[in-house]
C-alpha cells in the first residue's frame, strides 16, 4: 500500500467512526432525567432547577510538566509570555533586549525549533525559520502556562502535539461572567501602553474581546565592560509601536481563537566598541501576524471521542536596512509573506475505563513568498499520523505513541526542491504512584525538519540537510501534599538527550559566504527541580515557587578535535536557578523574586568567550479596592532592583533597572 492510500484510509476509518456513532447517537436520544415540580403548580408548568455539574480531572503525572495559573500567574512581574516561562526550571529565554527584541525559549537545550508553543491545544507555526516570538502574546487574556517536557499526554489530541521535544501550552480563560477590565501604564525608557478586556456569558456562550496597544521608545542606558573595553551609552533604535487585538468564543466542546498583531520596531543591532552616529544601526522591521483557529470535541456512548482542529495563519515581515546611516550593515529591503492552513482529525476509544486508544491525522500546508534575489515561491506540505495508547490501572499509568511524519516541498527552483522527508518515532512513559508519590520514566524519539529558511535561504540555504534526530531519556519524582491551609507539590527530573546531524551555519566558502550543513553530535545531561508551597490563614496567603538546573550539555562530533571535544555548546549555562515568594493579605499583595543564570559559552571559535553570570530580581506591589461594582487597582513594579548589567546574547544589553506603573479600573 503506498503512503497516499495509507493516509487515506486513516483519514476515512476516523471520519466513518464519527459519522457512524452521531448517527447512532441521533437515532437513540438517552432520556432524560425527571425534574423535581414546584410546590403547588398547576397545568403544565414546571419549575426548572438550576444544576451544576463538576467534575475534577484526574491528576496525570506521568508527564514531566510545569504550570503556572491563575494567583500565581498575574502575581508574577510579568508582561508577556516570554517572561512567564522565564520561572520554569530548565529553561533559557534568549532576548535581544528591550520590549521590542525578539525573544525565545530553549528547553534543556534542544534549540528553540525542537519547542511547540500552543492556544488551546493548536500549534503556532512558522515554517520560514521554525521559531516563535513569545514577545507577542500577552498573558491578559491565559488562564495558564504549562511546560511539557516531551509531550502532553491527553485521551484525545492532535498528532502535531507529540511532534516536538518540549511543549508549551498557553489556555485562554474561560469567562463565568460579564466583565469589562481596562489597564494603564506609564513605564521607564518613554513606554506608554493601553489595554481594555470584556467578557461575557450568555446562555452557555463564552467570550472575550482582548485589545492593546503601546508605544516605548526604549532608549535605555548601558554599560558594557570587557577585558579590552569599557562602553557607556543609550540604546539607539530600539523603539517599538504595537497593537494587538484577540478574541475567542466557546461553548461546550467548542472553542474558537482569532488574533491579529500589528507592530514595527528598530532593530539596534549589536553595540561596537565606538559609539557615534556612523555605527549606529537604523533598520527597521515592521511584522503582521494574524491567525484564526476553530477546535471541536464531542464524546459518544462514554467511550469513544472525537476532535476536529482547524486553522488558518497569514504573516508579514518586512526588514529593511536600506538606509544612508547604515554604512557597515548590509543594505536590504526584503519582504516575506507567509501562509499556513491546517486541519486535524483526532479519534480516542475507551473499551474500559483504565485504557485509552487513539488515533490523529494531521495535515500542514504552508507557502512563502519573497522578493530576495533568485528566491522562488516554496511550498510544503507536512502530514502527520500518530498512533497511541495510555493506560491507568490502579496506581501504574502507561503510555506509548508511534508517530509517522512526512514533509514534501516544491519549489521552481533551478536546484528544485529538497528530497520528501519521510520517518516513523516512537515514545513510550511509565508511572507508577504510592503515598501520594509518583516515580515515572519516559523515552522519546523525535526529529525536526530543516526549516524553509534552512533549505531555500538565497547563498546559504542547502536542500541536501537531514533532519535534527533527538533522543530523550528521563527519571523523575513528584510528590504532592495538601491539608486544610497547607498544599505543598515537589518534583525532581534527570535526564539525558542526544541530538544528530545537528543544523548549524559555518562559513564553508569564505568569511561572507556562510552555508547551513548538518555538522555535529552533541551529548547533554541534566537535573531539573521544582517545589511549590501555599499557605492560607484567614485573610493571609503565602506562596512560594522555586527552580533549579544542572546540566552539562557538551559537543562530542570529533574525538579527535581536543579544542572542541567535550566542551560546552553556546549559550547552555551550568547551573541556574530561581525563587519567588508571593505574600498577600486581602486585597494586598507583594511579590519578589530572584533569578540566577550560571556563565555561558558564547563563541565555538574561543572558548574563553563566555557571557558573565548574572542575578535578576524583581519586585511587585499591588492593591485592589472595590468601590460598589466598579474595581480599582494600583501596580507598581520595579525590575532587576539591584541594576545588575547583564545580556543573554552577546553585545546586546538588557534593560537595568526599570519601572511600571499600572491603573486598572473593572466592572
Amino acid at each position: 500500500m503506498n503512503k497516499c492510500n495509507y493516509y487515506l484510509l486513516a483519514i476515512l476509518a476516523t471520519v466513518l467512526a464519527f459519522a457512524v456513532t452521531a448517527s447512532a447517537s441521533a437515532q437513540n436520544p438517552q432520556p432524560l432525567p425527571d425534574l423535581p415540580q414546584g410546590g403547588g403548580e398547576k397545568d403544565s408548568i414546571r419549575q426548572l432547577y438550576e444544576v451544576t455539574v463538576a467534575a475534577k480531572q484526574p491528576v496525570r503525572t506521568i508527564a514531566t510538566s510545569q504550570t503556572l495559573s491563575g494567583a500565581d500567574l498575574q502575581a508574577l512581574s510579568t508582561t508577556s509570555v516570554a517572561d512567564a516561562l522565564k520561572y520554569f526550571s530548565g529553561v533559557q529565554i534568549k532576548d535581544y533586549g528591550g520590549l521590542g527584541g525578539l525573544k525565545t525559549i530553549n528547553v534543556r537545550s534542544l534549540g528553540a525549533q525542537h519547542v511547540g508553543v500552543y492556544v488551546d491545544g493548536i500549534r503556532i507555526t512558522n515554517a520560514q525559520n521554525g521559531t516563535v516570538d513569545l514577545g507577542k502574546f500577552s498573558l491578559s487574556s491565559m488562564e495558564s502556562v504549562s511546560l511539557y517536557n516531551a509531550n502532553k499526554l491527553d485521551y484525545c489530541q492532535s498528532a502535531s502535539e507529540y511532534a516536538s521535544g518540549a511543549t508549551v501550552y498557553l489556555q485562554t480563560r474561560r469567562p463565568t461572567h460579564d466583565s469589562l477590565s481596562v489597564q494603564l501604564r506609564n513605564a521607564s525608557f518613554f513606554t506608554w501602553m493601553a489595554k481594555a478586556n470584556g467578557q461575557f456569558n450568555w446562555r452557555g456562550w463564552q467570550g472575550f474581546i482582548d485589545g492593546e496597544y503601546c508605544s516605548s521608545r526604549g532608549n535605555y542606558p548601558f554599560r558594557y565592560h570587557s577585558e579590552y573595553e569599557d562602553t557607556v551609552g543609550k540604546r539607539a533604535n530600539s523603539d517599538i509601536r504595537y497593537g494587538r487585538i484577540e478574541a475567542a468564543l466557546f461553548k461546550g466542546g467548542f472553542s474558537s481563537h482569532i488574533y491579529y498583531y500589528d507592530s514595527e520596531r528598530g532593530c539596534p543591532g549589536g553595540i561596537v566598541r565606538r559609539l557615534s552616529d556612523k555605527y549606529t544601526n537604523v533598520g527597521r522591521e515592521w511584522d503582521r501576524d494574524f491567525f484564526v483557529q476553530a477546535s471541536y470535541q464531542e464524546r459518544f456512548f462514554k467511550k469513544l471521542l472525537f476532535k476536529a482542529n482547524t486553522k488558518y495563519t497569514n504573516e508579514y515581515l518586512r526588514y529593511c536596512t536600506d538606509y544612508p546611516e547604515n554604512q557597515n550593515t548590509a543594505r536590504v529591503n526584503n519582504h516575506y509573506r507567509q501562509q499556513d492552513a491546517y486541519g486535524a482529525l483526532c479519534a480516542a476509544y475507551m473499551p474500559w475505563s483504565w485504557l485509552s486508544l487513539s488515533s490523529s491525522y494531521d495535515i500542514r500546508y504552508s507557502i512563502l513568498k519573497a522578493d530576495l534575489k533568485r528566491f522562488d515561491d516554496v511550498e510544503r506540505v507536512d502530514q502527520k499520523l500518530v498512533f497511541a495508547a495510555q493506560m491507568n490501572w490502579h496506581n501504574i499509568q502507561a503510555a506509548a505513541s508511534a508517530l509517522h511524519q512526512r514533509y514534501s516541498d516544491w519549489t521552481f527552483a533551478n536546484a528544485g526542491a529538497a528530497e520528501p522527508l519521510d520517518r516513523w518515532t516512537p515514545a513510550v512513559s511509565l508511572a507508577y504512584t504510592f503515598c501520594d508519590i509518583t516515580l515515572r520514566c519516559w523515552y522519546k524519539e523525535i526529529f525536526r525538519a530543516p526549516t524553509l529558511n534552512d533549505l531555500y535561504y538565497t547563498q546559504v540555504g542547502n536542500r541536501n540537510l537531514k533532519p535534527e534526530y533527538t533522543k530523550q531519556l528521563n527519571f523523575g519524582a513528584e510528590y504532592h501534599w495538601n491539608d486544610k491551609h497547607w498544599a505543598v507539590d515537589a518534583q525532581a527530573d534527570i535526564y539525558q538527550n542526544k541530538i544528530e546531524n545537528r543544523i548549524v551555519c559555518l562559513p564553508l566558502k569564505g568569511t561572507y559566504t556562510w552555508s547551513m550543513m548538518n555538522y555535529g553530535y552533541t551529548f547533554c545531561r541534566g537535573l531539573n527541580a521544582t517545589l511549590k508551597g501555599h499557605y492560607q490563614i484567614k485573610g493571609w496567603n503565602f506562596s512560594l515557587l522555586t527552580s533549579l538546573t544542572w546540566q552539562k550539555d557538551v559537543d562530542r562530533t570529533d574525538p579527535d578535535d581536543e579544542d572542541m571535544y567535550n566542551k560546552p555548546i553556546c549559550y547552555s549555562p551550568t547551573f541556574s536557578s530561581g525563587i519567588t515568594g508571593i505574600a498577600g493579605w486581602r486585597s494586598l499583595q507583594f511579590t519578589t523574586s530572584y533569578l540566577y543564570v550560571g556563565e555561558r559559552m558564547w563563541s565555538k571559535a574561543d572558548p574563553e568567550d563566555i557571557l558573565e553570570p548574572y542575578h535578576n530580581v524583581d519586585m511587585k506591589l499591588s492593591y485592589t479596592h472595590n468601590i460598589k461594582k466598579t474595581l480599582i487597582g494600583l501596580c507598581l513594579e520595579v525590575c532587576d532592583v539591584l541594576d545588575i548589567q547583564y545580556e543573554h546574547l552577546p553585545r546586546y544589553p538588557m534593560p537595568g533597572r526599570n519601572y511600571k506603573l499600572t491603573l486598572s479600573f473593572g466592572i
